[in-house]
């Protein structure tokens, strides 16, 4: 297998994108957060101490998708045009989904940009409502969809994003 983030010595490198054409990028990414029903519940209805949580969480998102660069090595930053963070709420399961879409017309593909976006938006429900249940967990950060660029169309089969 071939390992385009190492050179021939085998040190990490910045993959060259420069000879790329740019094409529109858009990934989708999601991060699951359980949490208490009545907790979501008091989410949902504006009720927890620190605020409107899902709208904090919105803006962690969308500022996390833009700093990319600079929380994960090797990757490129971009002019990302468009991010967008959404909740999906299942009070009777205790779940919060956040999902993040991102676009952008560039050389490389923005899903890093979405699932950094999606994770910090589970994180940020975290740290606003840990003072309310410790218990929460995060997981199930995954790619859901993506497009542009040479490998084409990803959709994840159980998860295609509305």
């Amino acid at each position: 297998m071939n390992f385009n983030h190492f050179d021939e010595s085998g040190h990490a490198i910045m993959v060259d994108v420069s000879a790329k054409q740019p094409t529109m990028r858009t990934a989708i990414a999601a991060a699951e957060v359980r949490l208490a029903p009545e907790l979501l519940a008091a989410i949902k209805a504006g009720g927890v101490a620190k605020g409107d949580v899902l709208g904090v969480a919105r803006l962690a998102g969308i500022m996390a998708a833009k700093r990319t660069p600079d929380l994960i090595p090797l990757s490129h930053p971009l002019a990302i045009h468009n991010v967008t963070v959404d909740f999906d709420l299942d009070e009777s399961a205790g779940l919060i989904t956040a999902r993040c879409t991102v676009r952008a017309f560039e050389r490389t593909g923005v899903e890093m940009e979405a699932m950094t976006g999606a994770s910090l938006a589970a994180l940020t429900i975290y740290d606003m409502c840990k003072g309310s249940d410790k218990s929460i967990t995060i997981g199930e950060i995954k790619l859901l969809f993506k497009e542009g660029g040479k490998s084409g169309v990803y959709r994840r089969a159980a998860d295609s994003p509305t």
